[in-house]
């Protein structure tokens, strides 16, 4: 008795089956747009996330920016920390203060957001740089509030204090505005 021959095995071959990969793509959640509007090639560049996303298109002279605040940052501090005399004459231009303590600790701080300054001049990321930001935008405006109810208090208003005041309103305004450059969501073409 002659056997008949079960038919040779059809493989389907799912990379070419355009039909199949495409079920396969929708099935996953892959190569649609997601709710950025960003099209995914892969689940794993899905789930991780695309670094291009988070990559900054820099404003013009924001590095140039970060570098000045933080060699002003860094610059104060080494002097609080070691001539806080100085420092007071220089901004009230009164006699020196009882205790230097508070000058030290103000220099102290002050050397603490140098070091975020110094790190963020190094990243990338769109969420550290816009931080950093946002960190030196609420110290020019403590400061200036400070200096200024300072000067209401004492009745003197010196050129040094005067001149920090209007170098405090202009770093503000330099740093909101980066601030709100580097938030802004690039234009798509």
């Amino acid at each position: 008795m002659a056997t008949k021959q079960p038919p040779p095995l059809m493989k389907k071959h799912s990379q070419t089956d355009l039909v199949s990969r495409l079920k396969t793509r929708k099935i996953l959640g892959v190569g649609g747009e997601d709710d950025d509007g960003e099209v995914h090639r892969s689940k794993i560049s899905q789930v991780l996330g695309n670094e291009i996303k988070f990559a900054v298109r820099e404003p013009l002279g924001l590095r140039v920016w970060q570098f000045v605040s933080a060699i002003i940052f860094s610059g104060v501090a080494i002097m609080a920390l070691t001539f806080p005399d100085q420092l007071y004459d220089t901004i009230f231009e009164e006699e020196s203060v009882n205790s230097k303590t508070p000058i030290r600790l103000y220099g102290g701080a002050l050397l603490s957001l140098s070091l975020i300054m110094w790190n963020a001049l190094y990243t990338s990321e769109k969420v550290i740089i816009r931080w950093t930001l946002l960190t030196e935008a609420c110290y020019f405006g403590v400061q200036f509030l400070v200096t200024t109810i300072t000067l209401v208090e004492s009745g003197r208003i010196s050129t040094g204090a005067m001149l920090l005041l209007t170098s405090r309103i202009l770093f503000t305004l330099i740093t909101v505005y980066y601030y709100y450059q580097v938030g802004r969501r690039p234009k798509k073409v």
